[in-house]
Parts: C-alpha cells; structure tokens; sequence
C-alpha cells in the first residue's frame, strides 16, 4: 500500500508541473495585459494554443535530418523530468533520491544542447545566431547555476532537493550567502528563459530574439512540444527557487494525504505570486541591449563567488 501511496504522489507531482506550466505563462501575461491596462488573453489561453498546434499538420524542410525530428521529444522528455524532480508540494517522493541540484544542472543542460543542435540542423541564418546566442549564454549560467548550487549546498550540507527543503524549512535564517544565491539564481531564472530584460517572449525582432530564432521552422506538434517544454522550464525555476528559498508548507516524507493536498494549495498561491512579480518586473523594466546579457549573467556568477566565499569565511569563524 505504502509503494502504490509513493507512486500515486509521484505521478501526482509529474502531472500537476505539467497541468500548472501554461497556466503560469498565461497568468504572467494576464497580470501583463492587466498592468497596462488592457483585458489581456484568458488564462488557459496557452493551453488553447498548443491544442490548436497539436492538430496542425507538421511542416518539415528538406534539409532536416533525424535530429531535427527528435530534437523536441528530447528537450520535452529532459525538462519535463527536471521539473518533475523538484520538490513541489512534498518531499521525499519516489524519485527524490535522484533531485540533486547537480542532476537538474545537468538535464538543463542537456535540453539546450538539442535545442542548439535543433536551431543549426536545418542551416538558417536565424536559428544559427539563436544557436550560438543561447549557447554563449549558456556557457555563462551554468556556472553561475552551479556556484549556487555549492552555496546551498555547504549550508544544508546536501545536494538533495528534498534535504535541502527539508534543512531551510527547520533552520530558516537570514544569510547574506543565502540572500546572494537568491538573487543570482533570480538572474540565472530569467536569462534562461528569455524574458525581459534579456529577451522578450512575445516578439519576434531578427536582431534580439534567442529562442524563437532556433524554433522558428518548427511547426505543428513539434512546435507544441517545444513551447510545453519551454513552459516547463520557467515553472521548474519557480519550483527550484520556492523548494529552495521558500519551503513553506511543504509536506513532509511522512506526511499523510491532507499535509500534501496543503502542499499543493502552498505550490499553487506560490506559482501565483511568482508569476505576479514576474509579469511586474517585466512591466517595469526595459530590455537590455544584447551585448549586456553577459554583464548581466555575470553579475549572478560573481555573486555566487561571493556566496561560497562567505560560507567558507564565517565557518571558519
């Protein structure tokens, strides 16, 4: 009974990330819309969007290989697993021995690599510069991505997820390490994903865009499967930086069917206010010339430096 318990509270995690991401994206544009004054799309308005991509044909061109064709099932298949990995509304689930901070840098990882190789296989000039764009950012959050890791690390003195959660959650304290791996896993969430002040989702300019360049000859169910992995993607950071740095109401490994469903209403309001602050952040700031995007991932590296320096300086005191 217990393994049947485990197994239905881990499906219920894999399903609820995968139910919750489009309805992120559109509350973010609902708050968006709302801030500037306009009625804005409906909230499952994403979700309509990739029920009406899923029935359209796909459109291939000539000149795309297998990788081209398998490329959005891996990066759907690698990032669903991600998010499925963080602690949302429970810890202790029946895959949580493999969510390590590591593991995830790595899935993540993973996923840009086929998107990147996605972007160059059909030999556009757009998904080239998409291509090369992502992996020079890239090459600048992972590690940053991974110098926050360490400082979450050395506190609770695991790279486990569910520890983790489990070690900020009993010994909540103010840090100035944990303050720093806060913001720059903020930065490192945002670059990731391409929105403001890095990139801006809702446009397409030749000159700025990142993703919707290596995506742009996608269409049909591989453009769906794309933008649901994409979504996947801003709600695992959000997960990552709630299990993280806010841990509250979390249901314990023990914990009965009434601590979790108390898990997934905290999960939820948490989504809720993630996407509020985002869509206000975005309102309220401009985007950033391209060639700043390194400064700006540059600043959440230096600041996990700064972390990990701390952690070391006041042990030793």
């Amino acid at each position: 009974m217990t393994f049947l318990f485990d197994l239905f509270a881990q499906a219920a995690q894999m399903a609820l990330v995968l139910a919750l991401a489009p309805v992120l994206i559109g509350f973010t544009r609902k708050v968006k819309a709302r801030l500037l004054r306009r009625r804005g799309p409906p909230l499952l308005q994403p979700w309509y969007d990739l029920i009406r991509l899923l029935r359209k044909d796909v459109v291939l061109a000539h000149d795309a290989s297998w990788l081209y064709r398998a490329a959005p099932y891996l990066i759907f298949s690698t990032t669903w697993v991600a998010a499925s990995l963080v602690p949302t509304f429970a810890t202790g689930l029946m895959f949580g021995w493999i969510a390590d901070l590591i593991a995830l840098t790595a899935l993540l990882g993973a996923a840009r690599f086929f998107l990147a190789l996605a972007g160059m296989d059909v030999g556009t000039s757009f998904g080239g510069i998409g291509s090369s764009r992502e992996t020079m950012f890239g090459s600048l959050a992972e590690p940053a991505t991974i110098m926050i890791a360490f400082i979450v690390s050395l506190i609770a003195g695991s790279t486990q997820l569910s520890e983790v959660a489990a070690y900020m959650a009993s010994d909540f304290a103010l840090r100035v390490s944990v303050l720093f791996a806060l913001i720059g896993l903020i930065i490192v969430a945002i670059a990731e994903n391409g929105r403001i002040p890095v990139d801006n989702p809702a446009t397409h300019l030749e000159l700025t865009m990142v993703h919707e360049a290596m995506i742009l000859e996608y269409s049909g169910r591989h453009l769906a499967i794309i933008e649901m992995a994409s979504a996947l993607k801003l709600l695992l950071y959000v997960s990552l930086i709630g299990c993280i740095f806010f841990p509250f109401g979390i249901a314990p490994p023990d914990g009965s069917l009434a601590d979790m469903g108390y898990g997934v209403a905290f999960y939820v309001v948490k989504i809720f206010v993630a996407g509020f602050l985002l869509a206000l952040f975005e309102v309220s700031t401009a985007k950033m010339r391209i060639f700043r995007v390194s400064d700006f991932l540059g600043a959440a590296l230096m600041l996990g430096l700064l972390g990990t320096l701390l952690v070391f300086v006041t042990r030793s005191l």
